[in-house]
């Protein structure tokens, strides 16, 4: 395998060493292939919010196994699922069911070209989408860490196709809307930017999307791989009460199995093949395993009313005590955070923006991951990815990685 793993994060290349090789998972915790336990900060990079190996997702998965792993053909839990998400994401009418968050976001965009008839869209400064090739054009995550913002093997009259804009400017998004709207055929947006670290969207910011992309006869799609059900159980559009005319989501919606999906309004996804001519097809879209385990995870979810309040009852204790850890140390730092997802930046003292991020310090970020990992926390190999705190952590898991950060913090600073 190139660099000995699958996807490029998992190299450590921005931390150093070598990867652990994880074993299994239970709860909020994970175990290497040497023994070793570790309270689990990834979990999936989000995907899991109810922990590891939740007893009814396993359930789910194993009767639904039994039964055949795949099909090709419509199986009634697809409709089941559908209707949970069309129920729960205030903007969804229509759903459509696909593999990968890059396959729900590549998607997307082919369908607000067919149905606009135009050719560019915009995207963000930092912000990540998957790898399709009209959005690895300067992003954010793994291509940021690497320093390789612009991959080998784009076209350069398809990049040409992607215009950049500063996350967080309204004033810039509504610049370029209302002097090249009438070019673009949708606008793309993590609501809160998860790939160059956890940073907030500002309440004018999403406003000005929404306003300038009606404005100008485009469409807003909100890439909600890592917000939707996590943030809000309706996603970051219902927590901000902004509606996108398409979203996309990945990670919690399969419940940590091989699930995404993007959806609108009917008259938006009637444009869809078999309905209408815009193709896209897939031969494991609704997988009925991956689709069990999502409808697992969705219900469970939906049945604790207080899920989103612990979260962030959980998030905001970790949140306090990196920043009392950073205070205390006198280490220069900032935490963003929204909800259960946060990132602690090293360097600086401030992060909103792309630029702001690359002022971080990743060498000092690569230490301070490397004496967590030695505590028994395993974080996000990288300083541009974000933390996530899952219903399987306990108050008692958050102050003792507040206790180890602060140790670790302290060493940082001799």
């Amino acid at each position: 395998m190139p660099g000995g793993v699958n996807s490029p994060v998992r190299s450590w290349r921005a931390v150093g060493g070598d990867p652990v090789v994880l074993a299994r998972g239970s709860g909020a915790r994970v175990y290497d292939e040497d023994g070793r336990s570790y309270v689990d900060l990834v979990g999936s990079w989000g995907a899991l919010l109810l922990g590891h190996a939740h007893p009814d997702v396993v359930r789910a998965i194993a009767a639904r196994a039994e039964l055949g792993s795949s099909f090709g053909a419509p199986t009634a839990l697809e409709v089941e699922l559908a209707s949970a998400i069309v129920r729960l994401v205030p903007s969804v009418e229509q759903i459509r069911l696909v593999s990968s968050g890059t396959e729900a976001t590549m998607s997307a965009l082919r369908l607000a070209r067919g149905v606009t008839g135009r050719d560019r869209i915009v995207k963000f400064e930092g912000c990540y989408h998957g790898h399709g090739d009209s959005l690895l054009v300067k992003a954010g995550s793994g291509a940021l860490t690497f320093g390789v913002p612009d991959s080998p093997g784009i076209p350069a009259a398809l990049a040409e196709l992607t215009l950049i804009a500063q996350y967080n400017d309204a004033d810039g998004v509504r610049r370029l809307l209302r002097a090249r709207g009438h070019e673009i055929a949708a606008v793309i947006v993590e609501p809160v930017a998860g790939n160059m670290g956890v940073v907030p969207a500002a309440e004018e910011f999403l406003a000005a999307l929404r306003e300038e992309t009606a404005r100008a006869g485009c469409l807003l799609v909100f890439d909600e791989v890592i917000t939707g059900f996590r943030v809000d159980l309706g996603g970051a559009q219902a927590l901000y009460g902004i509606r996108p005319d398409l979203t996309c989501l990945g990670k919690i919606v399969g419940g940590g199995m091989p699930l995404a999906a993007f959806g609108g309004s009917r008259e938006i996804m009637r444009n869809l093949a078999p309905e209408g001519p815009v193709y896209q097809a897939g031969t494991l879209s609704g997988n009925p395993v991956s689709v069990a385990a999502g409808l697992a995870t969705l219900r469970a979810i939906d049945a604790l009313p207080d899920a989103h309040a612990r979260l962030d009852r959980l998030g905001a204790s970790a949140e306090a005590a990196l920043r009392e850890a950073l205070q205390a140390s006198g280490v220069t730092g900032c935490v963003n955070r929204v909800g259960s997802m946060l990132t602690l930046f090293l360097g600086t003292d401030r992060v909103g923006s792309f630029e702001d991020a690359t002022r971080t310090d990743p060498v000092l970020f690569a230490r301070f991951f490397r004496g967590m990992l030695e505590a028994g926390f395993y974080l996000p190999p990288s300083q541009f990815e974000a933390m996530f705190l899952s219903l399987a952590h306990t108050s008692a898991d958050v102050g003792d990685f507040g206790r180890a950060a602060g140790k670790t913090l302290r060493r940082l600073a001799r």
